[in-house]
């Protein structure tokens, strides 16, 4: 196959069908998003199947138990996927939406207008959810996508795709405005993100080195993250009756996913009640500890080296330390962290306050545990992905997050003197 030529037709298909999306209306793309739910819901068995065979082929390759979890698709994930495909329909539509419309001295009204940004490339590991949550997203905001799934997932991906493209069809929008790339040949991916002829977006999901490539060669834009290095600050005034709960969820809840806890924080004057509380727990349920010098005098812990402290282990490994106080909370997260997801327990409101300006991450938590940083728990239906980048887009990437803006004027015969 001439790969090139292939990304090519590809992109070649999208840019149009992504024409005939920008213009459909509400009415119509939920109409597309309902069939295809029907499909996906006729199609329950198949997909399954087709799951078990990727887990089955990946298990016997080798692949780690985090990678593993992110590929299986229980029958609880098959039905999340349904409601979310259900919440995306039910989402008001932002494209075509008029805001800040306001008067200028000369008579003019200027405002801003929400529009779709076009043709989504979108390229992921392991989830096969991934495959119809960006597309029911992609599709509801008016954009056409490209989707490029790993390998491990290829049949269960393309076993998604076909109840996409008939549920389009069905409804009457082209089948192109969702397609996913059929070769595994690792120089598709490299044709995508350099095809910004084609290709306005690039969205990626997956591993550090997966990102790091990607936003290396590049020449489209990229909304992703590098990593989800997630913390949790037990504060000297937390009560520990919330602590110990929210700590033990954001850590052991899941482990291969980007809003597990990787780093707990704990007020030194708290340490030895909250450590005491916790540590049997994490022990009972399999959870490597991994503490500075002050966490191995209160409980068993292996030395934790100062690369403990940058790690997304996506494993039962959790690294501890014991600081003195808010500002060492801080200065700590915004120093080690990733910038995705970080949680402050306190019943102290100024403290939680100065964590929520202070800390530099796109999601900032109060009290709660770091999982619910997802687009489905905040309400947006599904996500494309969870940005930690600063422009465009910031934290779980739903409808607005898939839209730009652009500017309006109505005038009525206006000429500028």
């Amino acid at each position: 196959m001439d790969i090139t030529a292939y990304m090519k037709d590809l992109g070649h298909k999208a840019r149009a069908a992504s024409r005939a999306v920008a213009r459909a209306g509400t009415r119509d793309k939920n109409a597309a998003l309902a069939a295809i739910g029907a499909e996906l819901a006729s199609a329950h068995d198949t997909i399954l199947a087709a799951n078990a065979r990727d887990v089955e082929y990946g298990r016997s390759s080798g692949l780690d138990a985090a990678m593993l979890d992110r590929l299986s698709l229980s029958e609880r994930q098959f039905d999340g996927m349904l409601e979310g495909l259900r919440q995306v329909i039910e989402l008001p539509d932002p494209v075509g939406a008029i805001t800040d419309l306001v008067y200028r001295p000369t008579g003019i009204q200027v405002g801003k207008m929400r529009v779709p940004l076009g043709v989504i490339g979108i390229i992921y590991e392991s989830r096969p959810n991934v495959t119809l949550e960006a597309a029911s997203l992609c599709i509801k905001a008016g954009n056409a996508t490209i989707l490029r799934g790993g390998s491990e997932a290829i049949h269960c991906n393309q076993a998604i795709a076909a109840c996409i493209q008939r549920g389009l069809e069905k409804s009457g929008l082209p089948r192109d405005v969702v397609q996913v790339v059929e070769t595994t040949d690792r120089s598709a991916v490299s044709a995508l993100i350099t095809m910004p002829e084609f290709v306005d977006v690039i969205v990626p999901r997956g591993g550090k080195g997966l990102i790091e490539r990607i936003s290396g060669e590049a020449r489209v834009p990229v909304i992703y993250h590098l990593d989800g290095n997630c913390h949790v600050y037990i504060d000297t005034e937390a009560d520990l009756a919330k602590a110990v709960p929210v700590a033990i969820n954001a850590k052991t809840h899941r482990y291969g996913v980007c809003n597990a806890m990787e780093t707990l924080l704990v007020d030194a004057p708290i340490a030895q009640a909250a450590l005491t509380a916790l540590a049997p727990i994490y022990r009972e349920i399999g959870v490597e500890l991994r503490g500075c010098e002050r966490t191995r005098a209160i409980i068993e812990a292996t030395a934790a080296s100062e690369d403990d402290w940058y790690e997304e282990y996506l494993a039962p490994v959790l690294a501890i330390k014991i600081v003195d106080g808010l500002d060492e909370a801080i200065a700590h997260i915004n120093k080690y962290g990733s910038h995705h997801t970080d949680a402050i327990i306190t019943e102290n409101f100024s403290k939680a306050r100065r964590f929520l300006n202070e800390v530099d991450s796109s999601s900032v938590m109060v009290n709660a545990s770091t999982r619910f940083a997802d687009g489905f728990e905040y309400g947006l239906g599904a996500e494309i992905g969870i940005s930690t980048n600063k422009i465009h887009a910031r934290g779980p990437v739903g409808l607005e997050g898939l839209t730009s803006q652009k500017w309006v004027v109505l005038g009525n015969g206006h000429v500028r003197s």
